[in-house]
């Protein structure tokens, strides 16, 4: 007979070989349905092509969610010395981020809960969800179909390519950032670089917007609390010509939502004063400036209590447990779940340098060690069944 251990290998890398896009992941979606159906688990679709599993015990009690994303990236896979009998067989789509290793480990999990729980008193659900990668991320739709009703806590994890393989991060409250976009657009008055007086230049109040801006903001918030980059840059398609228009796109992460708004606003507090900087009497209307933001997903925020509890249990069971891990400035629509249920999002680590596995999440040569797996899935298991055994322990009391 196979054993769980390869079974679940076996799954993750038939998912790796079969990646698929964001919202397209109709035949991931299909192999966790056959995969549930083979085990036994009553399962429906959600989300258009995610999946909800339940494993329902005999006695009545709470419910737990366990959540994997299913998604894979953009890229095209490199071969390498490990991945020659699972890499991509889809031409730049690549299990770039570690959701193959989710699937495989939540659906272990499912197997074992199913296997060896046939008592238990409660339910756990298990969500397959789509389109991680891309915002505003498929947890809203999870969550807009019903997918946490009835849930009383919900947990999940993440595989890092720069955390060492079986270290698992934990932390309660803020453990990573909202991500947001911004989009600056600068109108000036364009005209020929031999009459600069009779001009306004979008690029030089530009530069002066992106050399002084994080400044600015590190004079608010401290360095260690939020990151911003400039992403592109657009203006002009003729050397000798000030252009008449300029627009910047960048994006800022923070663990805080004032930091957030902090951050919006010495944006348009630095807009303002170039505006007023930059501005000449005899040329009315301009400069003028656009600032539009765009919300991503909002801070990761782990249920002190809950996180807590999972901390002490694991302890008991795994030897690498960070329970006070650093925040981490990435981002993930889990924390919209989060926002609904108490719950615990974890990290475990999968960088094995004696084994040559090194590669950071979304490097076109990242891989997992596999042993991860297994530790996994032991790690959900234990937390699943452990809560629904002494569920007051996990969820104490509302958080300040």
């Amino acid at each position: 007979m196979q054993s769980f251990e390869k079974w679940v290998r076996d799954i993750r890398r038939e998912f790796h070989r079969n990646p698929e896009m964001s919202y397209h992941e109709y035949g991931t979606q299909g192999r966790i349905i056959s995969i549930l159906k083979e085990l036994g688990i009553d399962c429906r679709k959600i989300a258009d092509t995610g999946v909800l599993a339940e494993v329902r015990g005999r006695g009545h009690g709470p419910c737990i969610a366990i959540r994997s994303d299913i998604d894979a990236l953009a890229a095209y896979e490199s071969l390498t010395r490990f991945n020659a009998e699972y890499i991509s067989q889809n031409p730049g789509v690549m299990h770039a981020c570690g959701h193959d290793g989710h699937m495989a480990i939540v659906l272990g999990v499912a197997r074992m809960i199913k296997e060896k729980c046939p008592d238990i008193c409660g339910t756990v659900r298990f969500i397959f969800q789509p389109a991680e990668e891309v915002p505003p991320g498929g947890a809203v739709r999870v969550i807009g179909e019903g997918g946490l009703e009835g849930v009383d806590a919900i947990i999940g994890l993440h595989i890092f390519g720069d955390v060492d393989v079986g270290t698992i991060n934990l932390r309660p409250g803020p453990f990573m950032a909202s991500s947001n976009r911004f989009t600056v657009k600068i109108f000036g008055k364009g005209g020929h670089h031999s009459t600069p007086d009779y001009c306004i230049d979008p690029i030089q109040i530009a530069s002066e917007f992106i050399s002084s801006l994080n400044s600015r903001v590190s004079q608010k918030v401290a360095s260690s609390d939020y990151v911003l980059g400039f992403g592109t840059i657009n203006s002009g398609k003729q050397f000798n010509r000030t252009p008449d228009e300029l627009e910047i796109v960048g994006s800022f992460r923070t663990f805080d939502d004032s930091d957030t708004e902090t951050i919006k606003n010495t944006m348009y507090s630095l807009l303002d004063s170039l505006m007023g900087s930059y501005s000449q009497e005899d040329i009315d209307g301009v400069p003028t400036y656009e600032l539009k933001i765009q919300y991503g997903y909002p801070v990761l925020f782990n249920y002190p209590v809950f996180t807590d509890a999972v901390s002490r249990l694991l302890k008991n069971t795994f030897p690498y447990v960070n329970s006070n891990a650093e925040a981490i400035f990435g981002a993930e629509d889990f924390a919209y779940y989060l926002q609904e249920v108490p719950g615990m999002f974890a990290i475990l680590g999968t960088r094995n340098v004696e084994k040559g596995i090194v590669e950071g999440n979304h490097s076109c040569s990242f891989d997992i060690d596999e042993d991860v797996l297994i530790t996994g899935v032991e790690l959900l298991y234990s937390v699943a069944v452990d809560f629904l055994k002494d569920p007051e322990v996990y969820l104490g009391v509302d958080p300040e």
